[in-house]
């Protein structure tokens, strides 16, 4: 399947992007009836293993889960090899890169406690939206989890995993992440 029949796909799916949407491999994106996902202009997504040369595992994963739930994906966005999931919010500002196989994840994909997991009981699932500001830089591997803000210009150190609220400017690295200066 070429990138302009997968933006067929895309719009039989009732995705929203924008124009000089680039698709370097093929990479999986689907919103559930009553989600919605909306790409802005200008956003590339690498989803093919030489597409960056960090060494992508798998495409890019892009996913509004569940009814109600929304991906906004600002202009001039950069993705690779990244796992973007939904069963709230998450919105990523303009001109922000997400570094390969990186991970934002607004909700724990079960429930905490185990009577709930073992019973399957999808609505005690945590969620809560993640925010990422305008020229942000997520490095490759990192980890963006569940109500994390970031402000404009953040910066994620490769391998972090980050969980909060950050301001503007901040280099963010380490598990948990946390700031080590600001720009």
């Amino acid at each position: 399947m070429n990138a302009n029949y997968y933006k067929l796909v895309m719009r039989l799916l009732k995705i929203k992007f924008g124009s000089g949407l680039s698709l370097q491999g093929l990479p999986i994106i689907y919103n559930k009836k009553g989600a919605s996902i909306n790409i802005g202009r200008k956003v590339t997504i690498k989803s093919s293993f030489l597409s960056n040369l960090v060494g992508l595992y798998s495409r890019t994963i892009i996913v509004a889960r569940v009814p109600g739930a929304k991906i906004e994906i600002g202009n001039n966005v950069g993705i690779s090899g990244a796992t973007i999931y939904a069963r709230k919010l998450i919105v990523i500002g303009e001109n922000t890169l997400i570094g390969g196989n990186a991970k934002i994840l607004d909700n724990d994909f079960h429930p905490i406690e185990a009577e709930d997991r073992n019973a399957d009981i999808k609505e005690k699932i945590g969620t809560s939206s993640i925010i990422i500001g305008k020229n942000c830089f997520v490095g490759c591997n990192a980890l963006i989890l569940k109500g994390t803000e970031l402000g404009d210009g953040c910066v994620v150190g490769a391998g972090a995993v980050v969980s909060g609220k950050f301001p503007p400017n901040s280099v963010i690295v380490g598990n948990p992440g946390k700031v080590i200066k600001l720009l």
